[in-house]
C-alpha cells in the first residue's frame, strides 16, 4: 500500500476535492458515471462539515479568549481569520450537499 506524506494526509483531512471527479469531461456515459461516483462520495461531505464547524468553534473560542482575557487584538486576529474562513468553507459544503440532493444528473 502506498504511504502518504503527512502534508497529503493533512490536506485530505480538511479538503474534499480529491474525492470527486469532474463531470464536464467526456461523453454522456462518462459524465453519468462521474455523477454517480460524486453522488456516492457526497456522503463524506457531512464529515468535512463537522470538521470545519469544530475548527471554526475552536478558533473562535481562542480568538475570544485572546481578545477579552489577554487584551491582545492582534493575536486574536490570528484566530479570527481561520474562523471566518471556516464559515465560507462550511457555506460551500452546505451548497454542495444541497446541490447533490436537488440537482439532476448530466443530460
Amino acid at each position: 500500500m502506498l504511504e502518504l506524506s503527512f502534508k497529503t494526509l493533512l490536506y485530505r483531512y480538511f479538503f474534499f476535492d480529491w474525492l470527486f471527479v469532474d463531470v464536464n469531461k467526456g461523453d454522456l456515459f462518462e459524465r453519468s458515471l462521474a455523477w454517480r461516483h460524486n453522488l456516492s462520495q457526497a456522503r463524506w461531505l457531512a464529515t468535512y462539515l463537522k470538521r470545519w464547524v469544530c475548527v471554526g468553534a475552536v478558533t473562535y473560542g481562542l480568538g475570544a479568549i485572546c481578545e477579552t482575557l489577554l487584551d491582545a487584538p492582534l493575536l486574536s486576529a490570528v484566530f479570527f481569520i481561520p474562523m471566518a474562513l471556516s464559515v465560507s468553507i462550511n457555506t460551500v459544503i452546505g451548497s454542495l450537499m444541497l446541490g447533490f440532493k436537488l440537482l439532476p444528473g448530466p443530460l
